[in-house]
């Protein structure tokens, strides 16, 4: 090592020659440079330095006139810090801006560099130095490789989303709702890269009444396996649906399975209901054998398989391969794909084990408390919460359970013909369609298909006569899965005749049911509405378990509120309640009264409404048109998915689903 304060003749002695040192440092493969000095003037440079930084005359020159592009950077920051402390300090990856003498252009370079102290002869600091190394190929290389993972991220993530929906749709949107058996599925898609499977669930209502429940699970994963199981989900659906013998129907999909690509080996589970007897036949063809649950007991027991082997492997289903059991009022049989089994971390002994043991505490209701649910509900996603969020899971889970309760009784109402009539009879409805357990889209059609029918009659029907006169209103789930309104009046027929503000309770109706039919004569009208129910499957991925889904909220039947709004940006109405023939005269009076009898403009905000009735359709639109022609405009705030939304939509009157009051730009329907 050299002596600090050596002399000229100890100094060669120690390193060499002194021409042959500055020869050296030159031809150094180092970008590498010395400052002095507390203005930072470059007193040596390799060669490298100097080329590489395009400045064969840097020497001699302070760095800040050098490089007066690079000010900004916090580079010579750095150079100052160390000079002034001593101490050294490296950066890496530094990106690094500057001209290029030779061709004007600017060059950006990727660094790591060390700036050390320099010491003169004596104790004191005389500059720093500066070693470079240009990283710029390793750091673009990274760059891209992050770019190209980020790129396949957004792929993937696109795939995926292709995925989720291709399996939804391939897979029925919900279960039938029937007045005997309760129905629910849940489906939980594999947290896998190909994570599209060949689970599907199915279920449906055969011709002889039977209620026929199906799971089967395609060999494989990806979209092959995924279309497979939708072409197969359809056929035997319609296997069963025209010929409901289980074993005729898994003989016709034993030949297609021939036919279709991966559809070998396929498992199948396929169970029939006697809603009147509780009589059970079913056919294990591969697949596991279901479970039957007493929620009375708390107990729970599999049935025993049928023996048949797996859909395409050159077995016949015959009688011998279609076994029988029976199952008592309030039991469930639960379907399943072997998913919910071959979990992480456990042996199928022990899985079997606690899946009889979870779903029979799920349906006795000593597990997880859910009011809201019916116990078919609970045991598809209760079950699926208790197993799962311990060993996670690797392959689709699919649950399918069906549950013999007592049948929702026909429902008969005697109603006065007077509006007033309207608002006790929406509760009553309510009430019936709970507990005929018709909720969420459907429940909301025939809520108002129901209401208009009602209203239809209160208004048209007894128009001539004196008299206080009756209407009956009959609701029913028939065995078949249908939802039957019917509303008779012993009134005169009266031809509809639409207008603008008229005549538009029918129109609606039609909108929201599968069938309107309309016998009248001179003992009076029968309208009845039907309608095919469904309750909508749970099908779900990893990020939207079961237990973190929001219940739909229950349906609001409180009094009509209409009030002002003191804290808006300008005139605004808030309606909650149901408006119809009995409350319309109090939105119009609420709307006149604020909106200065049309002739200022106004937000009326119908987020809040649980029932619009043709009648508030008709006079929304008159006070549309009463503020039009004042040159004044009526801003009708329904979001996206509320009753009010849905029902403007059908009649096509302009409105708004986002709050004008808090956006300038908002999308207006209609």
């Amino acid at each position: 090592m050299t002596k600090r304060g050596a002399s000229d003749d100890e100094l060669s002695a120690q390193v060499g020659d002194a021409g042959l040192v500055r020869h050296v440092f030159d031809q150094m493969p180092s970008i590498l440079a010395a400052v002095e000095g507390p203005e930072l003037r470059i007193v040596a440079a390799t060669g490298l330095y100097r080329s590489w930084t395009g400045r064969p005359d840097v020497v001699g020159t302070l760095v800040r006139d050098a490089f007066a592009e690079v000010i900004g950077q916090q580079l010579f920051q750095v150079f100052e810090r160390v000079y002034a402390t001593g101490e050294s300090e490296s950066q890496r990856d530094f990106r690094l801006q500057f001209d290029l003498p030779e061709t004007g252009e600017q060059a950006e370079f990727f660094v790591d560099f060390s700036v050390t102290p320099l010491a003169g002869t004596g104790e004191e600091r005389t500059g720093v130095i500066v070693s470079v190394a240009d990283v710029t190929e390793r750091v673009r290389e990274r760059q891209a490789a992050q770019q190209r993972a980020s790129a396949a991220e957004q792929r993937y993530a696109q795939a995926r989303d292709m995925i989720d929906s291709l399996q939804r749709e391939l897979l029925p949107p919900g279960v039938p709702v029937l007045p005997r058996v309760q129905v629910a599925a849940s489906y939980l898609l594999a947290n896998a890269e190909d994570s599209a499977g060949g689970d599907w669930f199915d279920s449906l209502v055969l011709p002889d009444g039977r209620v026929a429940l199906v799971v089967g699970d395609v060999v494989g994963h990806g979209v092959t396996a995924s279309a497979t199981m939708g072409q197969l989900r359809v056929l035997l659906h319609e296997r069963l649906a025209t010929e409901p013998d289980i074993a005729a129907a898994l003989n016709g999909l034993n030949a297609a399975a021939h036919r279709l690509r991966g559809a070998q080996a396929t498992t199948v589970c396929v169970v029939t209901l006697d809603p009147r007897t509780g009589a059970l036949e079913y056919c294990t063809a591969g697949h596991p054998p279901p479970l039957v649950l007493s929620p009375s007991t708390g107990n729970g027991r599999y049935l025993v398989p049928s023996g048949a082997g797996p859909i395409g492997v050159g077995g016949e289903f015959t009688v011998a391969t279609v076994m029988n059991d029976h199952i008592v009022e309030g039991e469930v049989v639960l379907l399943y794909t072997d998913g919910i089994l071959e979990r992480p971390g456990r042996e199928l002994a022990q899985s079997t084990v606690e899946l009889v043991q979870a779903s029979a505490d799920v349906a006795a209701d000593r597990a997880l408390r859910d009011d809201a649910a019916s116990t078919a509900e609970r045991v598809c996603t209760q079950t699926l919460e208790l197993l799962v969020r311990i060993t996670g899971h690797r392959d689709d889970i699919t649950l399918l359970a069906g549950q013999l309760v007592p049948p929702a009784p026909e429902q008969v109402w005697t109603i006065e013909a007077v509006p007033e009539s309207l608002p006790p009879f929406h509760q009553q409805l309510n009430e019936w369609l709970t507990s005929a357990r018709i909720t969420g889209d459907d429940g909301d059609a025939l809520r108002q298909a129901a209401i208009e029918l009602l209203t239809n009659s209160i208004e048209h029907a007894y128009v001539d006569s004196a008299d206080a006169n009756e209407v009956t209103v009959t609701a029913v789930v028939t065995d078949a899965g249908h939802a039957r309104v019917q509303v008779t009046d012993q009134g005169r027929w009266r031809p509809p005749s639409p207008s603008d503000d008229r005549g538009l309770g029918l129109q609606l109706t039609e909108h929201l049911v599968d069938s309107l039919h309309v016998d009248h004569g001179e003992r009076g009208t029968t309208a009845t509405a039907t309608l095919l129910l469904h309750q909508p499957a749970r099908l779900l991925s990893t990020g939207d378990l079961p237990w973190l889904t929001p219940q739909r909220p229950a349906v609001r039947t409180g009094p009509l509120l209409v009030r002002d709004d003191p804290s808006a940006p300008g005139p605004r109405l808030r309606v909650e309640g149901a408006v119809d023939a009995a409350t319309v005269s109090e939105v119009s009076r609420g709307v006149r009264t604020l909106g200065s009898t049309g002739m200022r403009s106004l937000t009326v905000d119908l987020s809040g409404v649980t029932h619009l009735a043709s009648a508030g359709v008709a006079a929304l639109h008159r006070l549309t048109a009463l503020h039009h022609g004042n040159g004044s405009e009526l801003r009708l705030y329904a979001p996206t998915g509320t009753n009010a939304d849905m029902i403007l939509t059908l009649v096509n009157v302009p409105h708004h689903t986002i709050d004008p009051d808090l956006a300038a730009d908002q999308p207006r329907l209609g």
